[in-house]
């Protein structure tokens, strides 16, 4: 073992308290149905929950409950215009949306998996 790299590169990595956002983030990408909410929006600016059902082709209350856990990773926000409440794409959740939709990243992969022989995906 590299003690003296090892302790490097540890000391430069983040508390936990620091990273549970990011992985909070993380998950809220992992379910297809909150991804296609979140392309959704990203396709269509501000939009009602009833419009973002109809759009992903599912029940109300289903986006609704997907809908808070995107806001609990700040990825949308919310805003209330009369009965309605409106949603859009914070700016975290546009630029984690579009690192993560990035054409260039399946790329990498697959350049990487001919140079290595080795297929992650």
């Amino acid at each position: 073992m590299d003690l003296p790299h090892a302790e490097s590169v540890r000391a430069t990595l983040p508390a936990l308290g620091d990273i549970e956002p990011l992985a909070d983030a993380a998950r809220a990408f992992g379910d297809p149905t909150r991804l296609t909410i979140a392309l959704a929006l990203n396709a269509g600016g501000q939009m009602c929950g009833c419009d973002i059902a109809w759009i992903v082709g599912q029940s109300q209350k289903l986006v609704s409950h997907h809908l808070r856990k995107l806001k609990a990773a700040n990825i949308v926000t919310s805003s209330r215009t009369g009965k309605l409440v409106m949603y859009s794409l914070t700016d975290r959740g546009t630029r984690l949306l579009s690192v993560l939709t990035a054409p260039s990243t399946s790329n990498i992969a697959t350049s990487t998996a001919k140079i290595t022989g080795v297929d992650h995906g």
